[in-house]
């Protein structure tokens, strides 16, 4: 079953942190924010890419975040307001299947207020 991209949709969005430090501040600031349900930081991993006409390499956390598109937009600018980077990965892929009741975890996680006005409890 194909699913379309509506507020609801659980998204799994990457990025990288060039330290141990900033990864951590960043994953605490988007859950203290209810922007992301869960952060997962990775081990440290080397990317070697193409920046501004030259090769690099540098080690990086991965973080994989989990969130729903509903949240994605302001998700995004505090990650683009709390990164080093001048121009960071963000991406971010539908999760077209999961367990039911993790995906109502991670939504419940990320909304801003419930219907009542309290916020959600999990």
């Amino acid at each position: 079953m194909e699913m379309s991209q509506t507020d609801g949709q659980t998204l799994l969005i990457f990025t990288n942190l060039p330290d141990a430090a900033s990864a951590q501040a960043l994953a605490t600031r988007l859950i203290s924010g209810r922007l992301a349900a869960c952060v997962n930081l990775l081990a440290p991993c080397r990317s070697v890419y193409r920046w501004q006409g030259e090769v690099e390499s540098a080690e990086e956390i991965p973080l994989l975040i989990k969130s729903t598109a509903a949240r994605y937009a302001e998700l995004e600018a505090a990650i683009r307001a709390a990164h080093p980077y001048e121009l960071p990965e963000i991406i971010a892929v539908p999760i077209v299947h999961g367990l039911p009741g993790y995906l109502a975890w991670v939504a419940a996680e990320t909304a801003a207020e419930a219907a009542d006005g309290t916020l959600p409890t999990c």
